[in-house]
């Protein structure tokens, strides 16, 4: 497919205010592998198309002629509005649904044809590892994980990995049909650049955070080395497209104090009551006996105060009593230049 031109996806769509909409969204998001051509005349479609070869042709449905399924492109798709696939020939992708999930099969499309191109936004990987773990059980991490990435992505771009057994996140849980986690690790083995655009499909948003689906089956988590993990991080980092990826960190993954040691900054969350000191007590033991003494010299280790209410949707998380109070330890870190967190 060397002939076509791998950086274009060419929309034509006769509905101005949606061809808009779905362009700016497009362009809004960084890391996609080709420039987006927007048109509402069939006419300069055809012809760009006729004098530059297109990676990806997208149409609406009311607007496809047998004039524009000869165009040659490289992949083509027809974004339905009816329901009734009229042209079984193309891919067909629901036009009324949300933007998101129309990228995902948009890239999809994509990659089953092309020689993976994908951008990098910066030429080496300097992600900050952000690690939030604990031994105490219902003291809160996940949603003060949330809460402290949906602060970071509002200034920084930031990545969420959820890697709890069972993770019971409200709006981030897939379906069976959704791929998540593991589906990533499946193509860390993928050739060339291939694995960014993998990443790509995968990719969810809540507001401005970037997340990957935690995984449905959680034993999936247990049969992971803690090397595929290394290199799962590592390759994620080395896109560079992130400045920040908050690990949300359970005993499911094999490997966890070395994950924990990549980590610029942990925070570990207890309690006030003498179950939670004992089980403390007996964690920092381990790492001691491990020789994992650095993990605790960079841990902070926090007793929440008792909150009246927790949001239940992830983009609620920057709002409330729970948002103030990491609000004051995000101010702390920066004021202290503990992660170089910048004003």
């Amino acid at each position: 497919m060397k002939n076509y031109e791998l950086s274009v996806l060419r929309l034509y769509d006769p509905e101005e205010e949606y061809a808009q909409l779905f362009t700016e969204f497009l362009k809004k998001r960084e890391g996609l592998p080709w420039e987006v051509h927007t048109y509402t005349s069939v006419e300069e479609i055809v012809k760009e198309t006729r004098q530059n070869r297109t990676a990806v042709l997208v149409v609406a449905e009311t607007a496809f002629s047998e004039e524009l399924a000869k165009l040659q492109a490289g992949c083509t798709v027809i974004l339905n509005e009816s329901g009734v696939v009229k042209w079984p020939e193309f891919r067909n992708v629901n036009k009324y649904q949300k933007a998101e999930n129309i990228l995902q099969e948009l890239l999809e499309a994509y990659l089953e044809f092309a020689e993976i191109t994908f951008p990098r936004l910066t030429e080496t990987g300097k992600a900050k590892l952000v690690g939030i773990y604990s031994p105490v059980r219902r003291c809160l991490q996940t949603s003060f994980a949330l809460t402290m990435s949906q602060m970071l992505a509002e200034e920084y771009t930031t990545l969420y990995l959820n890697f709890e057994h069972y993770a019971g996140i409200t709006g981030l849980l897939p379906d069976m049909q959704t791929r998540d986690l593991a589906d990533l690790l499946y193509f860390l083995n993928a050739q060339g650049q291939e694995f960014y655009l993998r990443m790509e499909t995968l990719i969810r948003k809540r507001g401005q955070l970037d997340y990957v689906p935690p995984v449905k089956a959680g034993q999936n988590l247990l049969a992971v080395t803690s090397q595929e993990w290394q290199r799962l991080l590592q390759k994620i980092d080395e896109s560079g497209k992130y400045q920040y990826i908050v690990l949300d960190l359970s005993e499911s993954m094999q490997g966890l104090f070395d994950i924990m040691k990549k980590c610029m900054r942990i925070f570990t969350l207890t309690k006030n009551d003498r179950a939670a000191a004992c089980k403390m007590l007996q964690y920092e033991q381990l790492l001691g006996m491990c020789q994992y003494e650095e993990i605790l010299e960079k841990t902070s280790r926090i007793i929440l105060p008792r909150f009246d209410r927790i949001p239940e949707e992830p983009e609620q998380y920057t709002r409330g009593a729970l948002a103030d109070y990491v609000r004051s330890i995000l101010a702390e870190e920066r004021r202290a230049g503990t992660w170089n967190i910048q004003s």
